[in-house]
């Protein structure tokens, strides 16, 4: 008859005790590489599948990260997941990616469920920087980091520094020559949106022009889809009203832009001129490349990950960061026609 496939059994197959095979599965740097290969010989033979409920009860929170985004359609978030699964892989930890589709109901609900299932800590892009909940959650035990939105010096942040992003993007159509700019994006309840449009409000005023030469165009999410209804609302204003550039929050909504511009048959950039923001893979590969304003997506990920991860670990000695990257200008031809894809 096969012994049954538990740790008691797994224990007596490699000839170690008990207190071995568990610092083997738990904390496998403290036995030695022998003994180590042979307990796992052991477990591999047995079947052995350890119970991770049970682990969790007994050590207070589990080994998986809750990665809690706006948006996992935008492909700024999935590169963003990237990062952090490459980093809590060399800590030996897994990730679960969350939804809020930017629903504060459903935020709430994602971050029950992670304090219920003792989370190892949270990242998160949360739908408004007030949420209560999240403060609650961080006074119960759960570390939870901040991810794109910056944070006081009470709790632990990654993000880029939008209000110079959104003052780069509109500088750059300003030097172009552009005194009539649309922003597209929202809603403004979004931090990152208010901030990328009061940067472009900066550099209109800092330009010396009315602020009412940057019109607003708001929208209700960031997706390609309100990109062509912003699209759409532009080009029926008609040549002479209409503005002869636009910002957008995001890639998404630049790249709805100019599908509407080209089904309508106007140029870009010499009818409309179009900038986005995050700079998505698809942002260079669109049929009009897109300049935009790029943030580093992987390194925001990583870099949010090895604070909780820190915070986890030096629970006496880790000292709160809020860390900010500078957001960079890649020029392509939806602003200058003589840009040449990089």
């Amino acid at each position: 008859m096969t012994d049954p496939a538990n740790i008691i059994n797994v224990a007596k197959r490699a000839g170690v005790s008990l207190g071995t095979v568990s610092n083997v599965l738990n904390r496998p740097e403290r036995v030695a590489p022998a003994t180590r290969e042979r307990v796992l010989q052991a477990i591999e033979e047995l079947g052995f599948v350890r119970n991770e409920a049970a682990r969790q009860l007994r050590a207070g929170r589990s080994r998986t990260i809750g990665l809690l985004v706006l948006d996992i359609g935008n492909p700024f978030f999935t590169d963003l997941a990237a990062g952090v699964e490459s980093a809590a892989a060399k800590a030996g930890l897994s990730v679960i990616l969350c939804n809020s589709s930017n629903s504060p109901d459903r935020e709430n609900h994602y971050l029950s469920l992670l304090q219920e299932q003792r989370a190892y800590g949270i990242l998160i892009t949360p739908v408004s920087s007030r949420n209560p909940r999240i403060g609650e959650i961080r006074q119960h035990g759960t570390p939870t980091v901040l991810v794109d939105r910056g944070a006081p010096r009470r709790q632990c942040s990654v993000a880029v520094e939008d209000v110079v992003g959104g003052e780069i993007a509109a500088s750059h159509l300003l030097d172009l020559g552009h005194t009539r700019i649309a922003f597209v994006g929202g809603p403004l309840k979004i931090n990152q949106v208010a901030d990328r449009l009061t940067g472009a409000r900066r550099a209109v005023r800092t330009a010396g022009l009315d602020e009412d030469r940057l019109s607003l165009i708001e929208t209700d999410v960031l997706n390609v889809s309100a990109g062509r209804e912003a699209g759409a609302r532009i080009a029926d204003m008609g040549k002479r009203n209409r503005p002869t550039a636009v910002f957008c929050a995001n890639d998404l909504l630049a790249l709805g832009v100019l599908q509407e511009m080209t089904r309508r048959h106007l140029d870009v950039p010499a009818d409309l001129a179009i900038i986005g923001y995050d700079d998505i893979d698809f942002a260079a590969a669109a049929a009009v490349p897109l300049t935009s304003v790029r943030q580093p997506r992987s390194q925001l990920g990583q870099a949010a990950t090895e604070l909780l991860i820190d915070e986890v670990a030096q629970p006496e000695t880790h000292q709160h960061r809020q860390v900010v990257f500078e957001p960079e200008l890649v020029i392509r031809e939806s602003t200058d026609q003589k840009a040449r894809i990089e």
